[in-house]
C-alpha cells in the first residue's frame, strides 16, 4: 500500500491543480462524475463479499441477499424521511467509522479489536470534521436542506476540538503500545495535512471527492479484489468490474430518477446525500465483516 499512497499523494495535488484551473461549478460536475463512477463502483460488489465471508460452503440465495440489502437501504431512506436529523447523525457516525477502518485496518497495529474500532471511528470522524470546518457555510446549508435544522458553527468547532483532544490521547497510548503506529505516526500526520490543504482549497464536493475516491474508494477496491479473488491483477480487477456492473447501473438509474423527479438544486443536494447515506449503512457493515473475516484467515 505504501507505493499506492505515494501515487495518491501525487493525484491529490493534481486535484488541487484542477481547483486552480476550473470554476467551482466544474469542480462539482467532476466530483459527481467520479463519485458516480469509482465511488459507486467500490460499493457495488457487496453481495459477492457477503458470500465470500460466509464461513460455510453454503452460498446464500441471491434473492435473499438482495432483498435483505435493499430492505436496509429502504429503512435508511425512510429514516431520512421520518427523522432526518437522527438519520444524518447515524450517517456521519457510520461514515466516520467506515473511512477510519478502511484507512487503518491493513496497518496491523496489534491492538485490541475494541480499542482499534474506537480509534477507527475517531480518526474517520476527524477527517470529516476537518472537511466540515473548512466548508462551514456549505455544510450548514446542506444540513438545513436535509433536516430543516440549522447547525451552529460553534457546535461544529467545539466538536472538532473535542475530537482532536480524544485522538491525541488515543495516539499517545498507541505510541507506547504499538510499534507499527510509532513507525508511521509522522507519515499519518502528513496525510492529515494533505487532506486539510485539499479541503481548504477545494469546494465541499470536490474536496470530499478527492478524499472519497483517492483515499477511500481506490484502496477499498484493492482490498476487495484481494479478498474476493486472492490476488490483485488485471484479470481479477476486470472480473470484479464485471460482477459489480449490474449493481452499478442500478445505482445510477436510481440517482437519475431522483434527479429527474427532484431537479431543484437544493432539493437534489439533500436527496443525493440521503441516497449516499442509505447505501453507506449496509456497505459499511459488509466491509467491516470482510475485515473481521480477513483477520481470522491464516496468513500465507
Amino acid at each position: 500500500m505504501k507505493n499506492i499512497n505515494n501515487i495518491l499523494i501525487v493525484l491529490s495535488f493534481v486535484g488541487l491543480w484542477i481547483t486552480s484551473m476550473f470554476s467551482g461549478q466544474i469542480e462539482i460536475l467532476l466530483g459527481f462524475i467520479l463519485i458516480f463512477s469509482f465511488g459507486i463502483l467500490h460499493g457495488s460488489n457487496d453481495i459477492l463479499i457477503i458470500n465470500s465471508v460466509s464461513n460455510s460452503k453454503i452460498r446464500y440465495p441471491f434473492f435473499k441477499i438482495i432483498t435483505t440489502y435493499l430492505l436496509i437501504v429502504i429503512c435508511a431512506a425512510l429514516l431520512f424521511y421520518l427523522m432526518p436529523l437522527v438519520a444524518l447523525s447515524f450517517f456521519v457516525i457510520f461514515s466516520g467509522f467506515h473511512f477510519g477502518e478502511q484507512h487503518w485496518e491493513y496497518r496491523n497495529l496489534q491492538l485490541s479489536r475494541s480499542f482499534s474500532q474506537v480509534f477507527f471511528f475517531v480518526y474517520g470522524l476527524l477527517v470529516l470534521q476537518i472537511l466540515f470546518i473548512l466548508n462551514l457555510d456549505d455544510v450548514i446549508l446542506i444540513v438545513n436542506s436535509i433536516t430543516s435544522y440549522t447547525v451552529s458553527k460553534v457546535f461544529i468547532m467545539y466538536s472538532l476540538i473535542c475530537n482532536i483532544l480524544v485522538i491525541f490521547a488515543l495516539s499517545i497510548y498507541m505510541f507506547f503500545k504499538s510499534k507499527a503506529f510509532k513507525k508511521i505516526i509522522l507519515i499519518e500526520i502528513f496525510y492529515l495535512l494533505i487532506f486539510t490543504i485539499v479541503f481548504k482549497v477545494s469546494t465541499l464536493i470536490w474536496g470530499f471527492t478527492i478524499y472519497f475516491i483517492l483515499w477511500h474508494s481506490i484502496p477499498s477496491l484493492i482490498e476487495q479484489v484481494r479478498f474476493i479473488y486472492g490476488e490483485l491483477n488485471k484479470k481479477n480487477v476486470i472480473n470484479y468490474c464485471k460482477n459489480a456492473f449490474p449493481y452499478w447501473i442500478i445505482s445510477l438509474i436510481g440517482i437519475a430518477i431522483v434527479y429527474l423527479v427532484f431537479n431543484d438544486e437544493k432539493m437534489f443536494d439533500a436527496l443525493f446525500f440521503s441516497f449516499i447515506a442509505a447505501v453507506t449503512f449496509p456497505h459499511a457493515l459488509v466491509i467491516n465483516k470482510m475485515f473481521v473475516n480477513k483477520k481470522t484467515q491464516p496468513r500465507s
